[in-house]
């Protein structure tokens, strides 16, 4: 007879390592979600490379800091994925399980980080890393060979819901991200006193630090981070409007959260979720304050082009995020 009593096979090992430090950053939920899609094929553990790690984003996502004398809190071989972040200059690296392999996603500009993690001391024995980039943009600004996927997001999560017709209430445009003024440009306070004396409500979620740059008013709401429920947040807005400052985004999260929500977007068109956007058609993309003002005064009087527009970047976000483009991802990172 034979034998029916196969083993099942074994699922790939995979370790995600993050910084952890707010449960509001883009690094962090790339790593949440990331971490998401891969475990309904492999065995996923998070874990947090900083000292300085969110206690509650820790216990709500059973993430484990690193403690090399425990056998169950120190990775034990596999693949190794980094998330924004690396593994020089520390002494873990030296005690735990080589990987089999070994990734950096890596999701910022910062050159230093390709020189912190391109070539592993020859002690550690690790392979050679290899990189993934989030958008064209970045490969382009950057100019290393990389495999690109965008940034993971949870569609299941970020999601349309029905709203109000917007010609029985006022209208909601608003941004949201971290509260940092990197994250900020100050030549949007003129848009927003615009947009408010335009009797239109601006909503600021991650803009406590602008406080006392911006002169208080009704229209105007400055909240901090995590303030709403970012899904709620965004489903409460009719036109979401992006431009950051000092800060250059290697992809925009939040940019195609809120296109995911059926929310229009108009950014600005340095970034790289301009890969993604092609202006007119499922966003708009502007240089100048002017040009700003001029899509958001389209958007703000016209119904028929803000539902066509959502429309558009609802359908962009399920090609980007599609049943194809997770099978992508989970092949090169399980399977490859």
């Amino acid at each position: 007879m034979k034998n029916t009593d196969l083993k099942e096979e074994k699922k790939p090992n995979i370790h995600i390592f993050n910084s952890f430090r707010t449960e509001f950053g883009g690094s962090e939920q790339e790593a949440l979600n990331l971490a998401a899609i891969l475990a309904e094929q492999a065995e996923v553990t998070l874990w947090a490379s900083s000292s300085r790690a969110c206690p509650a984003l820790m216990s709500k996502n059973n993430i484990k800091h690193i403690d090399v004398s425990k056998k169950d809190k120190r990775p034990n071989g596999g693949t190794y994925i980094f998330v924004g972040c690396h593994w020089r200059n520390k002494l873990w690296p030296y005690l735990i399980a080589r990987p089999s392999r070994l990734i950096n996603i890596y999701n910022t500009f910062h050159p230093k980080h390709i020189k912190l993690t391109k070539n592993p001391p020859s002690l550690l024995r690790w392979p050679t890393t290899e990189y993934v980039l989030i958008s064209h943009f970045q490969q382009k600004e950057l100019n290393i060979a990389a495999q690109i996927f965008p940034s993971p997001i949870n569609l299941n999560y970020f999601n349309p819901e029905k709203k109000e017709p917007a010609s029985s209430r006022q209208i909601h445009v608003g941004r949201m991200s971290r509260d940092t003024l990197e994250k900020h440009s100050l030549e949007d306070i003129d848009v927003y006193q615009w947009l408010a004396n335009l009797n239109v409500k601006v909503m600021l979620q991650g803009a406590d630090c602008l406080k006392g740059k911006i002169e208080p008013q009704q229209n105007i709401m400055l909240l901090q981070s995590g303030a709403i429920e970012a899904k709620s947040f965004l489903n409460g807005l009719d036109i979401f409007y992006y431009r950051s400052g000092a800060h250059v985004e290697t992809f925009g999260r939040v940019i195609f959260e809120a296109m995911a929500c059926g929310v229009p977007v108009v950014a600005e068109n340095r970034g790289g979720y301009t890969d993604w956007i092609k202006s007119g058609e499922n966003g708009f993309l502007f240089d100048t304050t002017q040009e700003a003002i001029g899509y958001l005064e389209r958007l703000i009087s016209d119904d028929e082009l803000r539902e066509k527009i959502a429309a558009q970047g609802l359908k962009t976000v399920n090609e980007m995020y599609g049943d194809r483009a997770k099978a992508a991802q989970i092949s090169y990172y399980l399977y490859e």
